[in-house]
């Protein structure tokens, strides 16, 4: 098993579509149940907001708000199997032009920072899954996006 060291944990791809469709996918909550490995099959709950998925590593269903800034760019994902959930998961979308990227272009970072409550085995499991999810990130938006 591979080890990872730190607090915090980043991936980033280049997705061949634009910031601005990719952050209108990233930020329905619907959505992060087709790449999210932790919070499978996403769906609402009874309250406004709040949304349940299914981890594909244990079946425990854990819970998800949002808060997102179209201006920034950014994502925070608040998770937890209770409340209060943490932002302790976040994606920024780079737009083309920061980077002299095409127009159709942009990168996307997804990010992880750890918690003390955490084990070696839990972080490297997540730091594991975000390097697969930032695939299949690309994947959804491509698809999507006719990339």
């Amino acid at each position: 098993m591979t080890q990872y060291g730190g607090y915090g944990h980043c991936v980033t791809e280049l997705v061949n579509v634009g910031a601005q469709q990719a952050f209108d996918f990233l930020s329905n909550p619907l959505n992060v149940g087709t790449w999210s490995l932790g919070c499978m099959h996403t769906e609402a709950t009874s309250e406004a907001g709040k949304y349940v998925g299914t981890s594909l590593f244990d079946g425990q269903r854990l819970q998800l708000q949002l808060e997102a800034s179209r201006e920034l760019l950014l994502i925070d994902y608040l998770v937890g199997a209770v409340q209060p959930l943490r932002p302790r998961i976040s994606i920024r979308i780079v737009a083309a032009e920061t980077c002299d990227l095409t127009p159709d272009q942009c990168y996307v970072s997804l990010m992880a920072w750890r918690s003390t409550q955490m084990t070696d085995h839990r972080w490297s499991q997540l730091c594991a899954s975000h390097e697969a999810e930032i695939w299949l990130i690309k994947a959804r938006l491509e698809a999507a996006g006719g990339g």
